[in-house]
C-alpha cells in the first residue's frame, strides 16, 4: 500500500533551510495496521501529511497503491484525497463542522463525490456506537464521541487507506480504547489499511507493527510475536512493547542502520565504532585506543 524510498522532505524560508525527512525509507503492506512513533520533530507528522496528500515532498519516492506523490497533478492529488486516503487529525476542530449533525457531518464528504449514500453514513456511525446520537448537534456530543465522528467522517467515502495523527491524545484512557477497537475491527473486516502517529507507546502495543522514527530516518522496528495478541498492556518504562513485540534495527539497501543512540552511549562511542564479524554476528565495540593514546 505504501513505498516510500529515499524520502526527503525541505522546508525553506528566506533565511532558514529546515530538513525534515532526509532519505526516509518505509514499506506498508496491504490491510496492515500499523503505528509510526518518535519524538516530537522527528519527522512522522510531516511524513504522515505526505501520505495524506497534504505537503509534497521535496525527493524520492513515496507511492501508495497506483498514485505516486512525487509526480501526482494538483487535480489528481484532489481525487487522491477525495478517495484513497481518510485523515484523521488530534484536533477534532479539523475535522468537524460544529453547526451541523453527526449525520450531516458524514455525509458532507459524500457531497464533494456527488453521491450522499445516506444508509452507508447511519451505517458508520453504528459502527463507531453512535447509533443513538447521530441527529445530535456537535456540541451535544462529548470528546470521545466527537472523535468517533471524525473516524466515520474519514471512511465516507471507503479510503483504501485510513492516517491518524495522534487519534487518542484529547480523550480519557477508556475511550482511547474504544478508539483503537474501532480501528481493529475496521482493519479486519474492511481490510482497511490504518497507519496510526502516536507518541503514545500503550498504543503501539495494540499494533502488528511499529516502525520509529528519529531525526527524518526510520530506526528501529518492532513487529508483534503473536498476531492473536490486541491487547497489551499498559506501558511503564517500555516493558509492554517489548513483551508483545520483537526489535529490530532497520537496515535500509545501501546497507546503513541506525543503532540506537542509548546503545552508543552505553559503549561511550561518538563518531567511529569498530566493527568485526566472527562468522556468525556482527560485533559493534567502541574503538581501540591507538598506541601512545590513553583509553
Amino acid at each position: 500500500m505504501i513505498h516510500c524510498e529515499g524520502l526527503v522532505k525541505i522546508y525553506k524560508t528566506d533565511d532558514l533551510e529546515v530538513v525534515a525527512l532526509q532519505g526516509l525509507n518505509l514499506t506498508v503492506n496491504d490491510g496492515e495496521m500499523m503505528a509510526i512513533i518518535g519524538n516530537s520533530g522527528s519527522g512522522k507528522s510531516t511524513l504522515l501529511n505526505i501520505l495524506g496528500g497534504l505537503d509534497r515532498p521535496s525527493a524520492g519516492q513515496v507511492r501508495v497503491g497506483p498514485w505516486d506523490l512525487l509526480k501526482v497533478t494538483d487535480d489528481d492529488l484532489v481525487k487522491y484525497k477525495r478517495d484513497t486516503v481518510g485523515f484523521i487529525w488530534q484536533n477534532n476542530a479539523r475535522n468537524l463542522l460544529p453547526f451541523l449533525t453527526a449525520l450531516e457531518n458524514v455525509e458532507m464528504p459524500m457531497m464533494f463525490s456527488g453521491k450522499v449514500d445516506r444508509p452507508y453514513a447511519k451505517q458508520l456511525l453504528e459502527w463507531v456506537g453512535l447509533k443513538e446520537r447521530m441527529h445530535n448537534k456537535l456540541t451535544q456530543l462529548s470528546g470521545g464521541e466527537q472523535q468517533r465522528v471524525a473516524i466515520a467522517i474519514s471512511l465516507a467515502n471507503k479510503p483504501k487507506m485510513l492516517l491518524a495523527d495522534e487519534p487518542t491524545g484529547s480523550v480519557d484512557s477508556r475511550t482511547s480504547d474504544i478508539i483503537m477497537d474501532i480501528f481493529r475491527r475496521f482493519n479486519r473486516e474492511l481490510g482497511l489499511t490504518v497507519v496510526i502517529v502516536t507518541h503514545d507507546l500503550s498504543l503501539a502495543g495494540k499494533v502488528d507493527r511499529v516502525v520509529a522514527i528519529r531525526d527524518g530516518l526510520t530506526s528501529t522496528e518492532f513487529i508483534k510475536r503473536n498476531p492473536n495478541l490486541d491487547h497489551a498492556p499498559s506501558l511503564h518504562g517500555g516493558s509492554a512493547l517489548d513483551e508483545v513485540h520483537e526489535a529490530y534495527v532497520v537496515v535500509d539497501r545501501v546497507g546503513r542502520l541506525q543503532i540506537p543512540k542509548e546503545f552508543l552511549q552505553a559503549l561511550e562511542i561518538k563518531d567511529k565504532a569498530s566493527m568485526e564479524f566472527d562468522g556468525e554476528k556482527i560485533l559493534i565495540r567502541a574503538p581501540k585506543p591507538l598506541e601512545g593514546e590513553t583509553a
